[in-house]
């Protein structure tokens, strides 16, 4: 698997996926040792704490270019082609493992918490990349538009369109800043423009998906 993803998703992946699985394999040996009994009795919160614990590690991973190991590569080698998220992909394939799991067990209760652990952890993979990767788009009206315009593109790299604007009360006629960027990058663009116009007239939206350069590849 790790040479598939070398091959298709590159080497810094394979590189990443590779530290990944050394270091996530030490921690659980450590944690093992020092937690010596389980931290909660109950079965069900179990699954759902570790679920959501797993997920979340799983989704910071992903978010910095790498990945655990098994059904996580071939989530990620299908995302790459295809707009489908990597939490369900992966829930998709561990149906059939968690079901198999049947065979070792014989029970049907440690299959059924086995599925709730993969749902619990798939829906927190997903927030977790989204949250990463949520965009904001901006409206700025200011005189200033030209001297915000300059600051932004130079300190952000962001693109930045200008678009033509009249105001309906007043009848005059301005120029209006629209920019696509991260929402963590929201704070950096306010800073610049209360630096040159504290006045300024500015408009943010959340946006569902960015794509384009500088932000997601268009899927099939």
């Amino acid at each position: 698997m790790i040479l598939i993803a070398l091959r298709v998703l590159g080497s810094k992946f394979g590189i990443k996926t590779i530290f990944g699985i050394v270091v996530g394999s030490i921690l659980l040996t450590l944690q093992q040792r020092i937690f010596s009994e389980p931290l909660v009795d109950d079965k069900f919160m179990a699954t759902i704490i570790g679920g959501i614990l797993g997920g979340a590690g799983i989704g910071i991973t992903f978010t910095q270019g790498g990945s655990t190991g098994g059904t996580d590569i071939i989530a990620m080698m299908i995302n790459k082609y295809y707009n489908i998220s990597p939490g369900r992909i992966i829930l998709y394939l561990d149906i059939f493992i968690i079901a198999s799991s049947y065979f070792l067990f014989k029970d049907i209760s440690t299959i059924v918490y086995g599925y709730v652990v993969m749902g619990v952890a798939a829906y927190a993979i997903d927030m977790v990349i989204s949250g990463a990767k949520q965009s904001a788009q901006l409206f700025i009206i200011s005189p200033y538009h030209e001297e915000i315009a300059q600051r932004i593109g130079t300190e952000t790299g962001r693109g930045i369109s200008m678009i033509h604007s009249t105001g309906w009360y007043s009848k005059e006629e301005s120029r209006m800043l629209m920019i696509v960027v991260r929402k963590h990058e929201t704070q950096r663009i306010f800073k610049l423009i209360k630096e040159i116009d504290s006045e300024a007239f500015i408009s943010m939206a959340s946006v569902m998906g960015v794509y384009g350069l500088g932000f997601e590849e268009i899927r099939a």
